[in-house]
C-alpha cells in the first residue's frame, strides 16, 4: 500500500492524510538530530521525544473494555496494585515480560484488551491537541516525524532523518491535522514526532511502546497532568522507557 497520497488528479505535494511529506528540506528536524553524545539516548525519555527540555510527561495509553477506554490504574486497582510513573503494562496486569499480549490475560468486567502499541492513539491525540494548542505560538505550523518502518506503507525514495533507534519521514501541517492519517484508514499510524514550528514542546512515541512522551514547559506538563481524559505521569529525561 502507498505510504502517501497525491492532493489531487494533478501532480502536487505528497500527502499523508492532510500532512505534507518534506522531501526537498530537513532542516526543521535539526533540533532532534543534534543530540549531545548520551543526551537522549535510545530507550529513554529524552531519546523518544526530545532533550533539553524543563520538563516531562509520560501519557499512557489506554487498555479497553467493549471497545471502551479502561485507565491503568483502573486495571491495577482490580488487581491489587499500583501504577506509579514508570510502571510498564505488564506490572500492571502481573504477566511475564514479553508475554504480556498473550490472548488469555484480561479480567472480566475490568479490561479484554491491551492498551496500543505505537504512537499516540487518536482518542488520546484528540485529547492532547487542545492542550498542547494553549502552549504554542505557532499551532497552524507544526512539524512531524513518522518511522519509515511501518510495514503498510511504502516510503521509497523519500528521504529521512535519524532519531535513537529509528530513521524518520518528515511531515508537515498544523497541530490539528496531527489525526489527519485516520482519514487513509482507521489503522494508519499517526506521526511518532510532533513539535510546533516555536519549538516549545515535543510529542515523542515509538512503535514498541504503550505511551506516550510529551516535553515542554513546567505549565504545559501541569495542564497535561490536570486534562480530564488523560492519564500521565511526571516522568525525566533520563528515565528509562518500557
Amino acid at each position: 500500500m502507498d505510504g502517501w497520497i497525491r492532493s489531487g488528479s494533478e501532480p502536487g505535494p505528497a500527502l499523508y492524510g492532510r500532512l505534507r511529506v518534506e522531501t526537498a528540506d530537513l532542516g526543521p528536524a535539526r533540533r532532534l538530530t543534534e543530540r549531545r553524545p548520551g543526551y537522549g539516548d535510545f530507550g529513554t525519555v529524552a531519546g523518544v521525544a526530545a532533550p533539553g527540555f524543563p520538563a516531562y510527561a509520560r501519557v499512557l495509553h489506554p487498555a479497553a473494555l467493549d471497545e471502551r477506554p479502561v485507565r491503568w490504574d483502573t486495571v491495577a486497582a482490580a488487581c491489587g496494585r499500583r501504577v506509579e510513573a514508570l510502571t510498564d503494562w505488564y506490572e500492571v496486569i502481573g504477566a511475564e515480560r514479553f508475554h504480556q499480549n498473550r490472548s488469555e490475560y484480561g479480567l472480566p468486567g475490568v479490561w479484554d484488551e491491551h492498551p496500543a502499541e505505537g504512537p499516540t492513539p487518536g482518542a488520546v491525540a484528540r485529547a492532547m491537541i487542545p492542550v498542547l494548542a494553549r502552549h504554542t505560538g505557532t499551532p497552524d505550523h507544526c512539524w512531524y516525524g513518522l518511522w519509515e518502518g511501518y510495514g503498510r506503507w511504502d516510503w521509497e525514495g523519500i528521504p529521512t532523518f535519524p532519531t535513537p533507534g529509528r530513521d524518520e519521514i518528515l511531515l508537515s501541517g498544523t497541530l490539528a491535522d496531527a489525526v489527519s492519517p485516520e482519514f487513509l484508514d482507521e489503522f494508519a499510524e499517526l506521526p511518532d514526532l510532533w513539535w510546533p514550528q516555536d519549538g516549545v514542546w515535543c510529542v515523542g512515541g515509538d512503535v514498541d511502546l504503550v505511551s506516550t512522551y510529551v516535553c515542554g514547559s513546567e505549565e504545559l506538563i501541569a495542564d497535561l497532568l490536570a486534562t480530564p481524559g488523560l492519564e500521565a505521569h511526571r516522568v525525566t529525561a533520563s528515565d528509562r522507557v518500557g
